[in-house]
């Protein structure tokens, strides 16, 4: 005990040293790293760098007191310790936790996206004209905007089609019908008496339901060896209720961009576009979340023309900030790379959708588009060679600018791979 506490104070009297011989700036360097970094394997490069500035200011005084060594623990726990000494004193010691290396093919490609609820959802009340006035039977029955009906007299419902018959039947009955109805993560049932509409033989629940959705959006990465991609980067949530629209399945379908709507201050703009005649499924939806769609592709072979071998991804405490490039579509099905800047990223140990700042810059882009318009999430960001993230939303104020996501959180909501919230600490979900 005593030894260690000799040793540790030699070691900030060397460290005192070393500042005062003109090493402060390389010391600077390493200060401000983390005692606590997460890095793939082969990449020591943030160390590695702060190291060779350390080296190159000391150099010319000290260039035989300086060591850097990096040693791991076991195989089981890839967690390396890497330590800086000066005349054999530490001066900074981090730990490094080594990931297996993870590379993806980068999209950009124009998708149809087509989801189906789980159940039916409600996405607004109605009236219902009768011989005693107006009422919705629905509104009466407490249910409310939002809620996804997934059972009626314990007949479990996914489609539109299957509501008619069971209203109608206990209308002509007169009885009520149960309802299984998913509120907020909750479920809670519900009795509703159907109302016959006054001329009419057809009885009604007073309610607005909807079975499916639709839209366009940009493939943002796959994986060729297991078929996972992710798209969006965002969740897709229903025009009316503006919530979140939980999924029972789905498909990414081939598409093509007819028309551009720029965007201008006040009106983020969008990608019109058209399915593919031949109307080619290229995979499923099996999740809809805060980072995304994600499912699997039928066949692992889709093309931008532009990077199609398999990409390194970069962690977000590697983003930097400057120029990066992205990968998407302004006409037909040509995938086209341009240029923007990361005007700020966020290292993050939380799953959060809003991990960087970007902004346009390419001339052409901005010619044709405004900057960034709704269709473009998804976008596949990338910089010094590497998948980072994915474009998510746009400043409706400046269409120049928007949000992008880091990619480590949409490989994690893939099932791609599941390492980086066991080493950064959580958990997305």
């Amino acid at each position: 005990m005593r030894g260690d506490i000799i040793r540790k104070t030699v070691g900030v009297l060397v460290f005192i040293f070393v500042v005062s011989l003109g090493f402060s700036d390389g010391v600077r360097e390493w200060v401000q790293i983390p005692t606590t970094m997460t890095i793939f394997e082969g990449e020591l490069s943030p160390i590695e760098d702060a190291t060779k500035s350390f080296k190159a200011v000391t150099a010319s005084t000290a260039p035989s007191a300086l060591t850097f060594q990096m040693t791991g623990t076991s195989e089981s726990e890839p967690t390396d310790k890497v330590s800086l000494e000066v005349a054999g004193f530490p001066v900074k010691s981090i730990d490094v936790n080594v990931l297996p290396k993870t590379e993806v093919i980068p999209g950009g490609q124009s998708i149809g996206v087509k989801l189906n609820t789980e159940g039916v959802l409600v996405v607004g009340h109605h009236l219902v004209e009768n011989d005693d006035g107006e009422a919705s039977p629905g509104e009466e029955a407490g249910i409310e905007v939002g809620d996804m009906i997934t059972k009626i007299d314990d007949h479990e419902i996914q489609r539109m089609s299957q509501v008619g018959e069971y209203v109608q039947t206990a209308g002509e009955a007169g009885r009520s019908l149960k309802l299984e109805v998913k509120r907020d993560n909750q479920t809670i049932e519900k009795n509703l008496t159907p109302l016959k509409a006054k001329g009419e033989h057809s009885y009604r629940m007073g309610l607005y339901i909807r079975d499916s959705a639709a839209g366009v959006g940009t493939l943002t990465f796959y994986d060729p060896n297991s078929k996972k991609y992710g798209a969006l980067g965002h969740v897709i949530s229903d025009v009316d209720t503006q919530k979140p629209i939980v999924v029972h399945d789905g498909q990414i379908i081939r598409s093509s961009v007819t028309s551009i709507e720029k965007g201008s201050n006040g009106d983020p703009g969008e990608k019109l576009a058209s399915l593919s005649e031949q109307r080619d499924v290229l995979g499923t939806i099996e999740k809809n979340s805060s980072f995304g769609i994600f499912g699997t592709l039928k066949e692992a072979n889709l093309k931008n023309k532009i990077h199609d071998d398999k990409m390194p991804i970069s962690l977000s405490t590697h983003v930097k900030e400057g120029p990066a490039k992205i990968l998407t579509v302004v006409e037909g099905e040509d995938v086209e790379e341009y240029d923007i800047e990361i005007v700020s990223s966020v290292p993050q140990k939380q799953p959060a959708t809003k991990g960087m700042v970007i902004k346009v810059t390419d001339p052409k882009l901005l010619e044709a588009t405004g900057g960034i318009v709704q269709g473009m999430s998804g976008s596949p960001i990338i910089q010094d060679g590497k998948l980072i993230g994915a474009v998510t939303h746009v400043f409706v104020n400046d269409p120049t600018s928007g949000y992008g996501c880091h990619i480590s959180w949409m490989l994690e909501e893939a099932g791609v791979t599941d390492h980086f919230a066991n080493k950064q600490g959580a958990k997305a979900s």
